[in-house]
């Protein structure tokens, strides 16, 4: 029997999609290449904005026509739709035969064999110990140090879906990081919802990092994401002396109005936030920025809009991951007055995309001239002379090359420079 798994939403998604082929694979499933080979298909969901949604609605109402020519074919959806909507998705004629939550993973081997159709019976605040990803880039790698969130920011689901906070042994972390390393993904990016709030025993996540750092079979060490309002001076100084963790962080600021960064419950102001910024700045002169910037909050006013406009220009992020508000059912923000007419949200968004690349592309071409570390993960999608990778500050690198480069770190002059790419040589 084979399963094919689609993954949508963010890294921790990708994470836990390396999770479930592991826990089908112990139970005799094979990975199929493509769907139409599969006699299970899987979708990995998230929920964070409503187009999330609707874009898996759309494949499993596709390949819910293929059902009726391949009556033995299962289609099921995991993760936060699941979550959040699994019963309402189970009642409708949707084609979905089961739905299995971020917790219930470990239950699907039993759950294909029942015919129930939800997976309930589960402690649903699972952290999977012992159970070894099967990670499928061959250069990169996520890992899980973290799961949930305890920060109820008011726009968001996560909370809801994934539960609160629990963090993963220490040790257990340390063993997955170095087992990346020593089978060739040597670039590891540790997971969590908000990884400043690791805490396992007196282990904190400035001494977790410090000590991965240690770990001789990698060559770089990442982590996504950071919430302003607990981000340490120990952790800035462990990463300014760190040997292997990247000079970036991604530090989503989400307004640069103080009205709406409170209606958002962030419990932190643009003030300070400027002055995490900073921080960073003085002790990593060389660190790269970026953030996540929401537009058309509920309430957000002309002039509220333009304060985040203003932040954006005043730090000057090297990306920012830039949406409009979608409200979720069952936040705060939901029910919130003044909800933001749609085509004025689309509006902001506009501006501020196009704000972003302007600063992004002067980011870029100041790094003509310079020499580079890129840690090529893959082929250009443009040409098979070329190879791709990052940089340490999270900058797309493209340069001469070929198979015996993929997981290897090479020097390079950047020599030119597009809004999203440096050009080596």
């Amino acid at each position: 029997m084979k399963f094919y798994i689609e993954t949508y939403g963010c890294q921790m998604n990708v994470s836990d999609s390396e999770l479930v082929r592991s826990v089908l694979a112990a139970a005799g499933w094979e990975e199929a290449s493509a769907p139409d080979e599969a006699d299970l298909l899987l979708f990995n969901t998230c929920s964070v904005r409503q187009h999330a949604e609707d874009r898996v609605l759309g494949r499993i109402s596709n390949e819910k026509r293929r059902k009726l020519e391949r009556p033995g074919l299962k289609i099921g959806v995991l993760g936060c739709m699941a979550q959040r909507m699994g019963k309402r998705l189970l009642e409708e004629d949707t084609g979905i035969d089961f739905v299995a939550g971020v917790d219930q993973y470990r239950d699907l081997p039993r759950l294909l064999a029942s015919e129930s159709g939800i997976s309930n019976e589960l402690d649903p605040l699972q952290i999977y110990p012992g159970l070894q990803p099967r990670h499928q880039d061959k250069s990169c790698a996520f890992v899980t140090v973290m799961r949930g969130c305890d920060n109820f920011c008011s726009y968001c689901i996560v909370p809801y879906v994934r539960g609160r906070e629990r963090s993963l042994p220490a040790d257990d972390i340390y063993n997955e990081v170095r087992r990346c390393g020593e089978e060739g993904r040597k670039d590891v990016t540790l997971l969590g919802q908000n990884v400043n709030s690791y805490r396992y025993g007196d282990t904190g996540f400035p001494q977790l990092l410090s000590r991965l750092d240690g770990i001789d079979s990698i060559y770089r060490l990442r982590f996504i994401t950071s919430h302003p309002k607990d981000l340490s001076d120990g952790l800035i100084d462990v990463m300014a002396g760190g040997k292997r963790i990247c000079r970036h962080i991604h530090l989503p600021l989400q307004s640069g109005d103080d009205t709406v960064l409170r209606a958002m419950n962030r419990n932190y102001t643009y003030e300070h936030y400027r002055g995490l910024v900073e921080k960073l700045r003085k002790a990593m002169p060389d660190i790269a920025i970026t953030t996540d910037i929401i537009a058309g909050f509920p309430g957000e006013t002309d002039t509220m809009f333009d304060n985040t406009v203003a932040a954006m220009r005043d730090i000057g992020f090297d990306y920012s991951f830039c949406f409009k508000y979608s409200p979720r059912e069952g936040t705060v923000a939901a029910s919130l007055p003044d909800q933001v007419p749609e085509e004025i949200r689309l509006k902001r968004l506009q501006k501020i995309v196009e704000l972003q690349r302007e600063i992004t592309l002067e980011k870029f071409k100041a790094q003509i001239g310079t020499e580079i570390e890129v840690y090529v993960e893959g082929w250009s999608r443009k040409s098979n002379r070329q190879v791709s990778g990052k940089t340490s500050d999270y900058k797309i690198a493209v340069l001469s090359g070929g198979e015996k480069d993929m997981g290897t770190l090479k020097r390079a002059r950047v020599v030119r420079a597009t809004a999203g790419t440096l050009i080596c040589e």
